[in-house]
């Protein structure tokens, strides 16, 4: 089995490999997703955000008001650092059982969608890290239109990750996605194929 963590930046095309991925027969699990699932309504994680950051944040009908929570986050670090320690071990608890599960059942490849795998790599043990990149001004460009955002709200958002240049640095294979979408698939395919023959 061949464990990949993929990661990108916001707006950098991340969720598009996973679908490649997805359709050459890779076992995708996304860290999102799961994210999602933990802070389900009425969970705990919810529970906890309401007492550690302000019931504010959850609407009457128990469920986590996520576009005040985002605008809110991504304006203040600090409370970011507060939900991400509420948030992430679930997640990271969850993707393990998972991986687990696939295992067992016989995948071969599996790929660990990650938006801060780098920012956290040592909660991660995967093989290799592929890395979805974009530069910074074409991120914030397709944040603006893919989110109805104005420039400074997608600067912000962009601004609160790690900078997608240390990212470069930091990922064992680069997938560059500045062109069109026949030329990522191309270069996701050349990959994926390259793995699963290795």
């Amino acid at each position: 089995m061949r464990l990949i963590g993929l990661t990108g930046g916001i707006a950098t095309g991340k969720s598009t490999v996973a679908e490649i991925l997805t359709g050459l027969g890779a076992q995708v699990v996304g860290a999102d997703a799961l994210a999602h699932e933990v802070t389900a309504a009425g969970s705990e994680a919810v529970r906890v955000i309401a007492r550690e950051l302000g019931a504010e944040f959850v609407r009457p009908d128990g469920s986590l008001d996520r576009p005040h929570l985002a605008d809110r986050v991504f304006a203040d670090h600090l409370l970011l650092e507060r939900l991400n320690a509420i948030v992430h071990p679930r997640v990271r608890r969850l993707m393990a059982r998972r991986v687990e599960e696939l295992a067992a059942a016989g995948a071969q490849v599996i790929v660990l969608d990650v938006p801060l795998l780098l920012e956290s790599r040592q909660a991660y043990d995967v093989d290799v890290i592929w890395l979805v990149y974009a530069p910074e001004s074409l991120q914030i460009e397709r944040l603006m239109a893919r989110n109805a955002l104005g420039r400074e709200q997608a600067q912000m958002r962009v601004w609160a990750q790690m900078p997608i240049e240390e990212k470069r640095r930091l990922a064992d294979v680069v997938i560059d996605n500045t062109q069109d979408l026949g030329a990522l698939r191309a270069q996701v395919e050349a990959l994926y194929h390259a793995l699963v023959s290795s």
